[in-house]
């Protein structure tokens, strides 16, 4: 099963400038336990915004440079070599855009952070399309400086 794992803003925005445009402490702890021990597909920006290998999951870091190596990163270079290094059981893909991009034909699910605000940024996701059925919805109004989020399961018609 490959599952993306993706907060996104109303306009798309899911980055601007390595980061997150928003701090909301429910996502990052739904990210944190919908990923544990699992491998996490990821590309090398996302793999390098992290301060340091996130305890307790593999980091398969998808890049076009070959010479491209860190710490705690399994490199790979392709999608079906992502998907080999990862092995059975579930995948997680975690971005960016260009990673999600490249895997959304082969996703089955999705596991959405919408946060509810357009903020300016320079990654983007578009919307899914018709193939993809909501199964479940959880809503959350703003609270001071956080702004309002609705956690989004996607699962793929067959």
């Amino acid at each position: 099963m490959i599952t993306f794992h993706l907060a996104r803003a109303d306009n798309g925005v899911i980055g601007v400038d390595g980061d997150l445009p928003w701090r909301l402490p429910a996502d990052l702890r739904r990210f944190k336990a919908q990923t544990m021990g699992k491998p996490m597909v990821m590309g090398r920006k996302t793999f390098e915004s992290f301060p340091s290998p996130l305890p307790g999951r593999r980091h398969i870091v998808l890049t076009r440079d070959p010479a491209w190596r860190a710490e705690g990163a399994e490199v790979v270079h392709s999608v079906e070599q992502a998907l080999a290094t990862a092995g059975n059981g579930e995948v997680a893909i975690i971005g960016g855009a260009e990673i999600f991009a490249l895997f959304l034909d082969r996703a089955d699910r999705i596991e959405l952070t919408e946060v509810h605000l357009s903020p300016a940024g320079d990654a983007v996701v578009p919307p899914f399309g018709p193939e993809w059925r909501e199964t479940a919805r959880d809503d959350h109004p703003a609270e001071g400086e956080r702004p309002a989020y609705s956690f989004v399961t996607l699962e793929r018609l067959s």
